[in-house]
């Protein structure tokens, strides 16, 4: 679980270099099979997501981490799975419509403040 976390600092930190908004991260490992953290970002146009995504990749990519599948990489919202970790990236009518976040209430919200880099 100790890895799953460095995916997600990775991703978060590369979601906060390309100015993706919004990021929440949940630890939902205790509630669910399906992963052990999801992480929620918005961007504001199409080309900041696909470049949001792209980042996530590559510098996941430089530490020998793959995902294991993606999803919608020509649509409004992009979703990378990792296995332990699964990063969804909308863009705000999206996320605003769909509030995935809302499934997962009872996971444990993760303070991100440290990973982000201040203004």
């Amino acid at each position: 679980m100790e890895n799953y976390y460095k995916i997600v600092e990775t991703a978060v930190k590369a979601i906060d270099s390309k100015r993706g908004q919004d990021i929440e991260v949940i630890k939902v490992g205790d509630i669910t099979v399906i992963c052990d953290y999801f992480v929620f970002a918005t961007a504001t146009n199409n080309t900041q997501l696909k470049a949001i995504a792209d980042e996530i990749e590559f510098k996941l990519s430089e530490q020998g981490i793959e995902p294991h599948h993606i999803e919608g990489e020509k649509s409004e919202w992009i979703c990378l799975d990792y296995i332990g970790v699964v990063i969804h990236i909308f863009l705000e009518g999206q996320r605003n419509f769909y509030q995935i976040e809302r499934l997962w209430e009872d996971g444990e919200k993760i303070d991100i403040d440290g990973l982000l880099i201040k203004e």
